[in-house]
């Protein structure tokens, strides 16, 4: 070997070294010490974190089909391999039961766990990272009194050799998760707490905005960005841009998303995918009050940038060819044959049963993944006590690709809608994509005994 190969190989090594020992160094900068004594017997402060732990919709990602609550073991799909969430009930073999609060404070707001090594960003501690301790050690008391111990290991990650070492985390939470606090854009009470259950527990932009190079949030703030909560894909799910925007939520009034919120539909859609399960475990609990304040401040949105802030008029020549049996095309008559009984020669469904297609900004989205995503995989509405019926769509993934595109493109592009075309190429990549993922999503049936009458315990 020649010196200046041997000295480039010295520099390597020992730059390796100075930065795995560095990295196990930056994680203390993250972390603190409290000073606060939990009393984690006290009833009202389990109430408040029970509430707390519902608006953060813990159980969503910590709980499998079929287990135990908050026992983890749910797979995270990443574009690097799958990481499973962990078991946060308070068992003292595999849980957080030997956690402190301030073991506790640290991992969920700062991203550190107990041993000092850093979290995947899959917890969203930057979001979280804007909560008082005080909301925090309510959540503390709540999973050490109130969750039912579980002895469950935690699941290795599936990331390949090299990837899955958790040191160089350290330096992307250097880069990507600077420590911040909650700043109001406004002194109107009502926008200020709404602002914080989306930018905080609510952590709306880990699912509907977009991610960078490092697979961070392009922004945590409307004040960081204008692309927060612009849209984003998720598990295959096109999270929708919750800005005002015409394909956003520019067509929505404060009281249809309130009623979203609060029940999972409206007269004219849905939730479905893995916003069925947050109104059904967390958002179907909150305050009317907490709903209306995220609702109002979800309104005060501008457009995304670059997105139109409306479309020109569609007149409807839809519903009459469909009356009168003509159909132009096979993806009408395979609309015929498939989605009219439930959906109807309209278009406009029937009222909080059967979601509207026309005039519904979810399927002429910019994007089809969600439209393809439950067509060929089916999708159930949310359950909850204000509107019992929860409805299944079937998938239809026995037709083939071919009609998949045509009805897709039918339904995006009639009636008053207005799309981008489907391509028998997007239905065959949707397709692969599902055939790898897995089957996710929390089976617990949601709490009836719950009343909003009852929640009126969180934290201003």
């Amino acid at each position: 070997m020649k010196q200046w190969q041997r000295n480039i190989l010295i520099l390597a090594i020992g730059g390796g070294v100075l930065a795995f020992a560095l990295s196990q160094v930056l994680p203390s900068f993250r972390t603190a010490s409290s000073g606060m004594t939990i009393d984690t017997n006290d009833a009202a402060l389990i109430k408040r974190g029970e509430y707390i732990a519902r608006t953060a919709d813990c159980v969503a990602c910590h709980t499998t089909l079929g287990g135990k609550p908050f026992a983890g073991g749910l797979p995270m799909l990443t574009p690097l391999g799958a990481i499973y969430s962990t078991n946060i009930t308070p068992d003292r073999e595999t849980g957080i039961g030997e956690y402190t609060f301030d073991d506790f404070l640290n991992a969920t707001k700062h991203g550190v766990r107990k041993d000092n090594s850093a979290l995947y960003p899959a917890m969203p501690y930057p979001s979280y990272g804007i909560m008082p301790d005080e909301d925090i050690a309510a959540m503390y008391a709540y999973f050490m009194s109130a969750v039912e111990p579980v002895n469950q290991p935690n699941k290795a990650s599936e990331l390949p050799p090299v990837l899955n070492w958790r040191w160089p985390l350290a330096y992307w939470q250097a880069l990507f998760a600077a420590e911040r606090d909650f700043v109001p854009e406004t002194n109107d009470p009502m926008l200020t707490r709404g602002q914080y259950l989306i930018e905080g527990p609510g952590h709306c932009g880990s699912c509907h905005t977009e991610r960078g190079i490092g697979f961070q949030e392009v922004a945590l703030s409307d004040a960081g960005s204008d692309e927060f909560l612009s849209g984003a894909i998720i598990d295959g799910w096109r999270a929708k841009s919750l800005r005002g925007e015409h394909r956003g939520l520019g067509t929505w009034s404060t009281a249809e998303l309130a009623d979203f919120f609060k029940t999972g539909r409206t007269g004219t859609t849905a939730a479905f995918g893995a916003m069925a399960e947050v109104v059904e475990h967390s958002t179907q609990y909150m305050t009317d009050d907490d709903i209306q304040a995220m609702a109002a401040y979800l309104k005060t949105l501008s457009p995304a940038p670059g997105k139109e802030i409306d479309l020109p008029p569609k007149q409807d020549f839809t519903t009459q060819k469909l009356l009168d049996g003509v159909y132009d095309s096979r993806g009408a008559l395979l609309y015929v044959e498939y989605c009219q009984v439930c959906h109807r020669a309209d278009g406009k469904g029937v009222p909080r049963i059967f979601p509207a297609l026309d005039g519904n900004s979810a399927v002429y989205s910019r994007y089809p993944d969600s439209v393809l995503q439950i067509t060929l995989s089916g999708g159930r509405m949310p359950d909850t006590p204000h509107d019992r019926m929860a409805f299944s769509m079937p998938a239809f993934n026995t037709l083939a690709d071919a009609d998949i595109a045509e009805v897709v493109n039918f339904i995006r592009n009639s009636w008053t809608n207005q799309a981008s075309e489907v391509t028998v190429g997007d239905v065959v990549a949707m397709r692969h994509f599902l055939s790898k993922k897995p089957r996710v999503g929390t089976d617990l049936p949601p709490d009836l005994s719950v009343t909003h009458t009852e929640q009126g315990v969180h934290g201003e």
